[in-house]
């Protein structure tokens, strides 16, 4: 059995953000690796999986997935908007500067990510303004002018349409997913198992 995980999410995903300190504290519990794989979740992995982005979700699924946040906000202890100001923001680039920050390595990569998803559902940041992405990657130890060149190249951009068809592939549909050994693991809420898996391996 491997300890290589890879990890598919949404940087606006607020149950990527209540999983990833999570996440994060089992790979290094378990000295395991992990592949950083940021991808487009509503562009293109729900028109084909039967997923609907939130505002078209019918009334009772909207009411319900508030009532699951603030459940889980408050059994993590982690604080979290439930309803931020700028949700849903514009994820293509910040999925591309998380990509980009991989040239530094999968935790360049995980903290960018991070900083990401702080800023929308912890510190109420418009992730889809520029300038403040910028300062979320300076904040997160980066070059945010050589992040940006890079998040724009066309390889970034090829990496993310990659990483979104792979997920396809996989049978990957929602965010977070972890996946080991071809074994999908969806949802923060099952990390629990995602640990049981490390601790076989």
């Amino acid at each position: 059995m491997s300890k290589l995980i890879d990890y598919y999410f949404s940087p606006i995903s607020p149950w990527t953000y209540l999983g990833h300190p999570r996440f994060t504290a089992m790979l290094k519990k378990y000295s395991a690796q992990v592949n950083v794989k940021p991808v487009d979740l509503g562009g293109k992995i729900f028109p084909i999986s039967g997923g609907l982005p939130l505002p078209q979700r019918a009334p009772q699924r909207q009411a319900y997935r508030l009532v699951e946040l603030v459940r889980w906000r408050d059994h993590l202890a982690m604080p979290l908007t439930i309803k931020p100001k700028f949700f849903p923001a514009p994820g293509d680039l910040s999925a591309c500067l998380i990509i980009a920050a991989k040239d530094h390595g999968e935790d360049a990569a995980l903290r960018m990510s991070w900083g990401l998803l702080k800023a929308c559902w912890e510190q109420e940041r418009n992730t889809g303004d520029v300038e403040t992405l910028r300062a979320i990657a300076t904040e997160q130890g980066l070059n945010s002018a050589e992040l940006f060149d890079r998040a724009h190249s066309d390889e970034v951009k090829a990496k993310y349409a990659s990483f979104t068809q792979e997920a396809i592939d996989r049978q990957v549909f929602g965010a977070p997913s972890y996946v080991i050994d071809g074994e999908i693991f969806w949802g923060q809420d099952r990390l629990d198992f995602v640990d049981r898996k490390l601790a076989a391996a």
